[in-house]
Formats: structure tokens, C-alpha cells, sequence
């Protein structure tokens, strides 16, 4: 009698969750304590706006530079590691004494955080079969991130009043070393490490695997991923929604408190229902991007569904500029960002598509163009607010990127067959590839 099928994947995939839960919350944590930093350190409310941009520097840095480690080393090396030492940069922070150390100490958080999204996609290639994978990076790169962003401010600020600002440093710091210990007795890098995967779960996993995603041993190969067509559409893709949604998060409770005359609590209720939206948006994504997989077998589908998104995205903005008023501009702004999230975990899977044999170094790359989206966003919305003293040309380039991104989703992709095959069959390279 064949053992029961174990759900281990599913506590690998809780693991990976949580992770990016207090990544992002660790990140922004910094912006609740721009007050006591500055007075605390002696800096500038312009030096803080470089240590700002420094995270961003560091992660898309290392978010590259990490990919070929994971294919490498493996995603729980590479994840304990980061961990490790971004949990201790967020313990020292508050005693960086400088600008100089508050910058340096901002690259190497970027750093620490960098390999997170590519550990994360390699993870999920090799723990779970390819009509799974919608559902789970949206609730990754999706869900995790819009529900750390709505529940960020309150935690934070809680811990701030309860702990004081240093503390709450310590306290994130702690919470990253907690997870360290939780993954080191509890993540593996495949089923096949795993003691408590039964043989029913990973024939389960292996029947919805690609070979190149079985039979891949870490060899690091740059150019097939640098000329891959269909990866660099996904990052001119990742690029655009990236400027909208590191526009929406650094410029939208300025935006709302400066054009509507809102106080702080006001702003703070108004700004939760964007990432409010943006959960709601990945949970369809991941689903729908699942079932149309389901049905058509062709990676495609999720090149198709993200430009319509995205499109439909920045479609959604267009009332802002032309008919703004508050109630307009929250209901849009929502919906706008709601609908981009639909695209938040399909990014992943589509990485995973491009290049199923080296998937730490696709999401990298993917990656790369999305933190380069953080660097650029918030300092070009900034300088369009400053020359002309209005939002509304920041939110008509955000809607002109969008269809940008779009066009390139849904235009310029290499047509493919479906790309399923049978264990009993050797794949054929034509059809098992997004490339």
C-alpha cells in the first residue's frame, strides 16, 4: 500500500512566505524613524533621502550578483547566509553614528536582502510542480509583499512606541535570527533532502517538473540567460511595474497629505487600501495564472496575462490626472495597483519559464530591473513634484511605462508550443522552453 502523499512543500513554501514578510518590513522600517535619525546622527533630511536610495543600490546589486550563488550553492545556503547578515546590520544600525555609517550599513542591507526573490524562485521550482508555482509566488511576490506593506506601518510604529526606535531595530533583528534558526532545521533545498517528503509527494512534485529543473546540477551559465529574448521583455515589463509600485510606496502619503490638505491619520487610512487592493489583485493573479496554465500547457499565458495587467494598470491611472479629486484618486490609485499585483507573483514563474535550469540567475536578472525601477522611481517622481509643483506628469509617465511594458509583453515574446511532456519522454527542447 502507497504511503499517504505528504504536504511538505507546503511548510517550505509558509518558510519562504514569512521570509519575505520581514524582509520588507525590515526594510521600511527605516521611514518610520526619519525624526529621531536625524537628530540622533546630526544628518539632513536630503542625506536621509540618499540613505534611502543606498538600499536600493545595494539590493539590485546583489539581487543580480546572488542569482548565480543560488544556482550554485543552493537556495537555503544562500538564504541563511543573507539572513544572517542582514538581521545583524538591522541590529547595529542604530548605533551607525554617521551618515557614511548609515549609508554603508544601508548598501550591505540591500545586499543581505538582494538574494530573497531569486532563493525564493528556485525554491519553488524545485519543491513544486509547474501548476502550483501561479498560486504560490503570487502569494510570495505578491501577497506577502502588499500584506507587509499594509501591516508594516502598524507593527512598526507599535514596536517604536513600546520598544522606542532602537529597539525596534533589535527587535526585526531578532525576528530575522528567529526565522534563521526555524530554516535551519526546517529548509531543504530539495524534496529529495527533505526526511519528511514521502514518495507520493515527490512523484507528485517531479510529474509537473521540467528536466532541465530535475536534471540541473548548479552550473552557472551566463549566456544563455543574457541573450534569452523573452527574459529581457520580462524585466522591460518588471521595470514598469516597479516604477509604479516604488512610486505609489515613497511619493503616496505625500501625494495625499500635499493635494488634498490630509493629516497624518487621515493619510495613513487612505494609504492602506492601495495594498489592500494589491493582495486581493495577487490572489487572482496566481489562481488565474494556474488554471489557464492548466488548461493550455503554454508558458505564454503568463507573458499574456501580465501585459494585460499591466496595461489595464496603467489604463487605471489615467482619471487621476484628468479628473483628480480624493475620491478619484484613492479609488484609482487602488485600482490601479490592485490590478498591477495580479502580475506580482507571475514575474517568478515567467523567470522560471525563460530559464528552467538556472532559475536563481532569471529571477535575478528580473529582479535587477525591478530594483533599478526603486533607484529611479522615487527620484524622478521627485523631481518632477519639485519642477512642477504637481503629481499629475509622475502619474502620466507611470501610465506611458505601463503601456511600454505592456506592448512588450504581449508583442515581442517568441511564440511557443505547450511546454508539459511526459516523464516517459525525452523533452524537446523547442517545447519545454520560454526562451
Amino acid at each position: 500500500m502507497s504511503s499517504p502523499r505528504s504536504n511538505v512543500r507546503w511548510l517550505t513554501l509558509g518558510l519562504i512566505i514569512t521570509l519575505i514578510v520581514i524582509n520588507y518590513i525590515d526594510r521600511s522600517a527605516v521611514s518610520y524613524t526619519v525624526e529621531p535619525l536625524t537628530e540622533a546622527f546630526g544628518i539632513t533630511k536630503s542625506q536621509y533621502g540618499l540613505i534611502s536610495s543606498a538600499f536600493s543600490i545595494g539590493y539590485m546589486v546583489f539581487a543580480f550578483l546572488a542569482g548565480p550563488l543560488v544556482d550554485r550553492y543552493g537556495a537555503r545556503r544562500t538564504l541563511l547566509v543573507g539572513v544572517a547578515l542582514w538581521s545583524v546590520v538591522t541590529a547595529l544600525t542604530p548605533v551607525a553614528g554617521s551618515f557614511a555609517g548609515l549609508f554603508l550599513a544601508r548598501i550591505v542591507l540591500g545586499a543581505g536582502e538582494g538574494p530573497g526573490f531569486p532563493a525564493a524562485t528556485r525554491t519553488v521550482s524545485r519543491w513544486l510542480p509547474q501548476s502550483e508555482r501561479g498560486t504560490a509566488l503570487a502569494m510570495i511576490g505578491g501577497v506577502a509583499v502588499a500584506g507587509s506593506l499594509l501591516i508594516g506601518g502598524p507593527v512598526v510604529t507599535q514596536l517604536i512606541a513600546g520598544l522606542g526606535w532602537r529597539g525596534m531595530f533589535w527587535f526585526l533583528a531578532a525576528l530575522g535570527l528567529l526565522w534563521f534558526a526555524a530554516a535551519w532545521a526546517l529548509l531543504k533545498n530539495t524534496p529529495e533532502e527533505h526526511p519528511k517528503v514521502s514518495e507520493a509527494e515527490r512523484a507528485h512534485i517531479a510529474a509537473g517538473q521540467r528536466e532541465e529543473e530535475r536534471t540541473s546540477r548548479g552550473r552557472v551559465e551566463w549566456r544563455p540567460v543574457l541573450t534569452n529574448r523573452n527574459l529581457w521583455i520580462i524585466a522591460i515589463g518588471y521595470f514598469a511595474w516597479g516604477f509604479i509600485f516604488w512610486g505609489f510606496m515613497y511619493w503616496l502619503p505625500d501625494y495625499l497629505s500635499t493635494a488634498y490638505d490630509l493629516g497624518v491619520t487621515d493619510v495613513g487610512m487612505f494609504a492602506i487600501a492601495p495594498w489592500a487592493a494589491g493582495i486581493v489583485g495577487a490572489l487572482i493573479g496566481g489562481v488565474l495564472t494556474d488554471r489557464v496554465y492548466q488548461r493550455t500547457g503554454s508558458p505564454r499565458t503568463r507573458l499574456t496575462i501580465m501585459g494585460v495587467a499591466l496595461l489595464l494598470s496603467g489604463a487605471a491611472l489615467i482619471p487621476i490626472f484628468t479628473a483628480p479629486s480624493l475620491t478619484v484618486s484613492v479609488v484609482f490609485i487602488s485600482l490601479g495597483v490592485g490590478i498591477g499585483f495580479v502580475t506580482g507573483g507571475i514575474w517568478w514563474v515567467a523567470a522560471i519559464d525563460a530559464a528552467p535550469s538556472q532559475p536563481g540567475l532569471a529571477a535575478g536578472f528580473a529582479d535587477a530591473a525591478f530594483a533599478s525601477s526603486g533607484i529611479v522611481a522615487p527620484s524622478a517622481m521627485g523631481y518632477i513634484v519639485t519642477t512642477t509643483d504637481s503629481f499629475s506628469s509622475g502619474f502620466v509617465l507611470m501610465t506611458g511605462l505601463a503601456v511600454i511594458g505592456a506592448l512588450a509583453l504581449l508583442v515581442l515574446p517568441r511564440r511557443t508550443r505547450p511546454a508539459d511532456q511526459p516523464l516517459s519522454r525525452a523533452p524537446d527542447p523547442e517545447s519545454t522552453r520560454v526562451s
